[in-house]
């Protein structure tokens, strides 16, 4: 059944901009040259056509409703990690009530060995894509050897026909420990600072966005440094309670690795420029663990090889723009 569209009466314009961790956004299809095995039919997860389209279903539902709650509109842009290829971002589109919806992409296959991106969705209607890019994000473990993690998509573009910069990350993990791999996710803050600062050559004032999957939270050092030397807001600071909300939970705690920080070129208030109105996560009870010992967590696709069939093990966060006409 086709979601309808809820035209509520608005006074502002405004636009929704969205980060979603899809949780391994596999197809069912082996790919020999990515570790993907475990999600195909025969693999330990056994990952059929059939659960593949349901968690599309699920995905799509959900990208079409952040911040509805704010705007009754799907979202402008949404950024988004855990991508396998341009075909699984292609079937979710695709997929109802997606399909009914003016979106385009962007992704590119980084260096990751298990083969999930970042990518940029985006509403053709409201923006003009100019410029794509992956940023190879250079870091090595502790022993030398290169750690072959997601590039940093980069991407120029026009909302609304003013100029904005977007980066989507989905930065190293904390297998190996958070503050054993904490210098990775420096040198990448640092690399986006570096990025800016040559924008910023260019152009006086830029509108900047950057998202993802930090792997970290607002107060870590990684953050605070993007933050800090590129000169960003996060709003997602005073969302983050450790104890009772976040974006994702480990163990018993609950974290903030999903955030979306924009310059201080939001707070201009201009004709004809977008201004930061508010920022938020998704954790609609839909996405939620109905009963049991998680209650109230990411209902995930999976925990370890146990199929449980839900959306993803992260909520997905957003911000609100308003148009000032």
């Amino acid at each position: 059944m086709r979601l309808p569209f809820f035209k509520k009466k608005t006074k502002k314009q405004r636009y929704t901009v969205a980060f979603y961790n899809l949780e391994n956004l596999f197809d069912p299809e082996r790919n020999v040259n990515i570790l993907d095995k475990d999600f195909t039919p025969n693999g330990v997860k056994k990952w059929t056509v059939e659960k593949y389209q349901r968690k599309l279903q699920k995905l799509a539902k959900t990208i079409y409703r952040i911040g509805d709650e704010e705007h009754p509109y799907p979202p402008a842009l949404i950024g988004v990690a855990e991508a396998e290829n341009n075909s699984v971002l292609k079937a979710l589109l695709d997929t109802d009530p997606l399909d009914d919806v003016d979106y385009g992409f962007v992704h590119f296959d980084s260096p990751d060995e298990r083969g999930i991106d970042t990518g940029l969705i985006y509403r053709r209607r409201f923006f003009k894509l100019l410029h794509a890019e992956p940023l190879a994000l250079l870091v090595d473990n502790v022993g030398g050897v290169r750690d072959t993690t997601r590039d940093i998509l980069y991407v120029k573009g026009e909302l609304n026909k003013e100029l904005v910069h977007v980066f989507v990350n989905h930065w190293p993990s904390r297998r190996d420990g958070g503050v054993e791999t904490e210098y990775k996710r420096v040198i990448a803050a640092k690399e986006i600072v570096q990025r800016i600062e040559g924008i910023k050559t260019e152009e006086l004032d830029p509108n900047i966005i950057v998202m993802g999957d930090f792997n970290d939270d607002p107060s870590s050092l990684s953050i605070q440094t993007l933050k800090e030397e590129a000169g960003l807001f996060n709003p997602m600071e005073t969302l983050h309670i450790p104890n009772s909300r976040g974006s994702s939970v480990y163990g018993n705690k609950w974290n903030m690795f999903d955030q979306i920080l924009v310059s201080n070129s939001f707070f201009n208030y201009e004709k004809n420029t977008h201004s930061f109105d508010k920022a938020d996560i998704y954790d609609h009870k839909s996405l939620r663990e109905k009963k049991g010992k998680y209650k109230g967590t990411p209902y995930r696709t999976f925990v370890s090889d146990k199929y449980l069939g839900g959306y993803s093990d992260h909520f997905p966060v957003y911000a609100m723009l308003t148009f000032n006409s």
